[in-house]
């Protein structure tokens, strides 16, 4: 081998060969200490308030891997620059699943670019939409859904589901969308995007009051929340809820707050469907209003703040659409609710943001023991490698498009419906992900958070697990600045108090997002806020190792000695 070498190095113009290398990697940092300024002067960010806003506000990213960033910092006179690993504490706005880069994800892309690159959709198929439409079908695990519609983002894919929705109670109950208006049902904080017509099934926010063509056309039930606080967890009413619903609540674990099969059934569980049909009947009776669907964010309200309502009033809210139908319609009857026939009004799960393992389970709908007649997946669908949205309905919902007349069909969709690259990759990544549940990957993070006492009986219920640990959530609840906390899957969200009240303009929490951005011994957190809640977010290969390093800033952060 050293001969080898020695002649390697006669014949090679190593010394040239270096040099070259050099000056290119050079270049490369001359590139990255001007993209921030170049940005600025070229880039309009989503979400983004650019009064104020300087170069030095962006992040430059070199490269990304794994759980990790690389961020170019230039130098400054009292501190060297240069690359750094920076976790990617938001998932990249939750899209990440299986890593950065991920190389088998990238093979599965390039193998259908190079068989397929992108063929019309319509009246047409392939093997990878076809493949990942019956994969999905039967990773979701809803006897309900039996058709498959392709878009391109989550704001798009519950447009689909609106207009599924709208269509499927107007064509039940013979009412005329274009004579009178029919709104939706659901949740203070909920959010579906950023088109038009989702805008409107939101109640006025930030996101929206100031968008010119929103008319927020919907109602929108406070509920009660669910957090831990001074190692308690708890489910805290609303104020103006409490005459109704009853005093705060306490539970020994969030596995205990999960157990809706006993829940319901409780006092409590009845003083929320009561205080559910009540509000519907006035809505309708009283004010007159229409409504042609329910639509919910299950158990987490992502956008809204990281808002963790208490699955037992989701519960009840789908319970009571679904067994008094004569509240939406005179004469109505109740369907097969266990059924494929929707009752009351078409239930639609946006689970954009909870689906595909998000919340440790492979549907979060499963936590609330619904089946929707609709739902919505995006995100963690590809892996986080490229964008694809599907919208998943019921037959029955199918045939209320159906009809001699083209103007009757679902005339929705886009250039890129069904691209084969995002369908492949989709399949490969679902197929991934089921892998990693089957081969009990998450097993430690699950016995972490298994209640002490567990019963003799096989679970009837999904698994509570999260693979934050179940001992920091305990201390942080602690802590002097924490107003609560929880963890789910791979979510943590952490509010902060506020004197102000908190809320989505507050600021609550930058001083914790300064801090992990400073970082720990080995690599920085990038983190997004959402007014006074900080939330963090893992992949669901994310290793023990960084995310106790992560706790441990967070520990040092919030803790006071």
């Amino acid at each position: 081998m050293a001969g080898y070498y020695e002649r390697v190095a006669r014949g090679t113009d190593v010394a040239g060969l270096l040099e070259e290398m050099t000056a290119k990697n050079e270049a490369r940092i001359e590139r990255l200490e001007a993209m921030s300024g170049r940005a600025h002067e070229t880039i309009w960010y989503p979400f983004t308030q650019h009064h104020g806003m300087a170069p030095k506000d962006i992040t430059v990213i070199d490269s990304a891997y794994d759980d990790f960033f690389q961020t170019y910092k230039p130098a400054e006179p009292s501190q060297e620059g240069g690359l750094r690993a920076t976790f990617d504490g938001s998932a990249s706005w939750w899209t990440q699943g299986l890593g950065h880069g991920n190389p088998d994800l990238a093979l599965s892309a390039a193998y259908a670019a190079g068989r397929y690159g992108h063929v019309m959709f319509p009246g047409n198929i392939h093997e990878p939409a076809l493949t990942l439409a019956e994969t999905l079908l039967q990773t979701v695990g809803n006897p309900r859904l039996q058709k498959v519609f392709y878009s391109d983002n989550g704001s798009t894919g519950m447009e689909v589901a609106i207009k599924m929705g709208l269509r499927a109670a107007c064509d039940r109950y013979g009412w005329d969308a274009s004579q009178e208006q029919i709104s939706i049902l659901g949740l203070k904080g909920s959010y579906h995007g950023d088109t038009i017509g989702v805008m409107d099934c939101s109640e006025p926010s930030t996101y929206n009051k100031k968008v010119e063509w929103y008319r927020g056309r919907g109602y929108w039930f406070d509920y009660p929340q669910v957090q831990m606080s001074q190692g308690v967890w708890k489910v805290q009413i609303p104020e103006n809820l409490r005459s109704a619903l009853g005093p705060d609540l306490e539970y020994s674990s969030l596995d205990a707050v999960f157990d809706l099969e006993t829940r319901v059934a409780s006092e409590v569980g009845q003083r929320y469907q009561e205080y559910i049909r009540e509000t519907i009947a006035e809505l309708v009776q009283q004010q007159g209003m229409k409504f042609g669907s329910l639509i919910m964010e299950p158990v987490i309200l992502g956008a809204g703040g990281m808002l963790f309502c208490d699955p037992l009033f989701q519960r009840c809210l789908a319970e009571v659409v679904r067994g008094h139908p004569e509240l939406f319609a005179p004469g109505a009857t109740a369907g097969a609710a266990a059924g494929s026939s929707w009752s009351g009004l078409p239930i639609i799960f946006d689970e954009v943001f909870t689906g595909l393992y998000r919340l440790g389970q492979r549907s979060s709908a499963s936590f609330l023991g619904v089946d929707a007649d609709i739902a919505v997946n995006a995100k963690l669908l590809t892996g986080g490698l490229v964008p694809l949205c599907t919208t998943l309905a019921s037959n029955e919902v199918f045939q209320a498009f159906s009809s001699p007349h083209k103007s009757d069909a679902l005339l929705h969709g886009h250039s890129y419906t069904a691209h084969a690259v995002g369908c492949q990759v989709a399949v490969d990544s679902l197929r991934t992900m089921k892998q990693l549940e089957r081969s009990g990957a998450w097993d430690k993070y699950r016995r972490d958070w298994q209640p002490a006492a567990l019963p003799s009986a096989p679970r009837a219920r999904p698994e509570v697990w999260s693979v934050w640990s179940h001992g920091l959530v305990g201390q942080l609840s602690q802590a002097p600045a924490v107003e609560g906390l929880f963890a789910l899957g791979t979510v943590l969200s952490i509010a902060l108090k506020d004197t102000q009240g908190g809320g989505y303009t507050s600021t609550a929490a930058q001083g914790l997002q300064q801090r992990l951005a400073a970082g720990g011994e080995h690599f920085a957190v990038h983190s997004r806020v959402l007014g006074n809640v900080l939330y963090l977010m893992a992949s669901v290969t994310s290793t023990p190792e960084a995310l106790r390093e992560i706790e441990e800033v967070l520990r040092a952060a919030l803790l006071v000695e």
